[in-house]
């Protein structure tokens, strides 16, 4: 059986910036360690798959490494190929069944936009060695879940930090990253991620990060819509807006390439 295959670039207007995700079609189940073992193929941060299910399509995330709960680069990209892919979707709504619930997107404007869930930040004390770790001292934590954000005092530490992947792995923090407050008016925060644990050490923009760094700056900045930039090596750009307990990403996409997966 075949299956259509694409690679999407998310969060770019041009190829090869951005986060590059995997898409991969299904049109019956599949084996878990096939989808696996693809994920591993690709070697790209995360591979979707798409299974047409209920009105909506199954949508699951393989790492190289493991299957994981959230991801927001892989939604925006399987968005993109579905509206791209089939026009007739882009008046309404799609809909997305995960491991972290229902979930939707949107064509506006010739952009994808999503519907996350928002995760509340919970304090987080600064340990002896997490400076080690991330490269710098940071000024004040907070967490959510696997998520652990880390506040840098100025933009520029965060586009120079060199992290320790091999501590970050061995630590109990499956999913790190760290932030700082904008210093141009193109955006409103800058942020990194790594999660070594997960089987890459940095991710080049992570939509699902933002579900927990938008509140973050919510009750820092007083407001509810940001611009914000991930200031990996291929660097990404998101619109983030809060509506209550849910969080609208909006971002542009490239699709690289379609091929037809034989095996």
């Amino acid at each position: 059986m075949t299956h259509p295959l694409y690679q999407v670039d998310a969060f770019t207007k041009a190829p090869f910036g951005g986060n590059p995700a995997g898409v991969c079609l299904l049109t019956a189940p599949a084996p878990d360690d096939w989808m696996q073992a693809l994920a591993a193929e690709m070697n790209l941060s995360e591979t979707a798959f798409l299974l047409p299910e209920e009105e909506g399509w199954r949508l699951r995330w393989f790492t190289p490494a493991t299957e994981i709960d959230l991801c927001g680069h892989a939604t925006l990209a399987s968005a993109k190929v579905l509206f791209e892919t089939r026009p007739e979707l882009r008046p309404g709504p799609i809909s997305f069944w995960t491991r972290s619930g229902q979930m939707q997107a949107r064509w506006v404007g010739g952009r994808v936009e999503l519907d996350f869930p928002v995760f509340t930040p919970e304090p987080l004390m600064i340990e002896l060695g997490i400076a080690g770790m991330l490269g710098f001292q940071p000024v004040e934590a907070a967490f959510s879940g696997n998520f652990f954000l880390f506040e840098a005092a100025e933009e520029e530490t965060i586009r120079t930090a060199k992290p320790d992947f091999g501590a970050l792995a061995a630590s109990t923090m499956p999913e790190v990253m760290i932030t700082a407050k904008g210093e141009s008016s193109d955006y409103d925060f800058v942020s990194r991620f790594f999660a070594p644990q997960l089987g890459f050490d940095e991710d080049p923009v992570t939509g699902s990060a933002h579900c927990l760094l938008a509140p973050y700056w919510a009750e820092k900045l007083g407001k509810t819509t940001f611009a914000a930039y991930q200031a990996s090596e291929r660097g990404g750009w998101l619109t983030l807006r809060l509506e209550g307990d849910r969080l609208r990403i909006a971002g542009d996409s490239v699709i690289v390439f379609s091929a037809e997966l034989l095996v």
